[in-house]
């Protein structure tokens, strides 16, 4: 499945709570699901209520098929030098692969807020 991170992207980040986000497939069960990571506004947390509201504007704006399985909080999105979301390199690490380029990265420690995620695992 190849997911749409523009459309995800487009309608999370107009959000004022959601200060970033970054989108990347899960294997899960045979198949892929969309996992969306988002970087809180100061202040928000993330309760039921932002998670459906997220959801609701995805399937009306988007698609059904761009809803996110899950949406977690993080603390930081990971960059290249040059400025761009590295969602390869947190898709390598939720699938506990080794990430290639961390030399490219502005933030590498950031890669380890998504290592091993309790909420990954169900």
């Amino acid at each position: 499945m190849r997911i749409g991170t523009a459309e995800i992207y487009r309608q999370v980040e107009t959000f004022p709570e959601i200060a970033d986000s970054v989108v990347v497939g899960q294997k899960w069960e045979n198949d892929e699901r969309i996992i969306l990571f988002v970087k809180l506004a100061e202040g928000v947390e993330l309760t039921e209520e932002l998670k459906n509201k997220i959801k609701r504007a995805t399937r009306e704006n988007a698609s059904p098929r761009h809803v996110p399985a899950k949406i977690i909080a993080v603390e930081d999105i990971p960059y290249t030098i040059n400025m761009k979301k590295v969602e390869l390199a947190v898709r390598d690490v939720i699938h506990g692969e080794p990430v290639l380029n961390k030399d490219a990265l502005a933030n590498p420690e950031s890669l380890g807020l998504y290592r091993n995620l309790l909420e990954l695992q169900t």
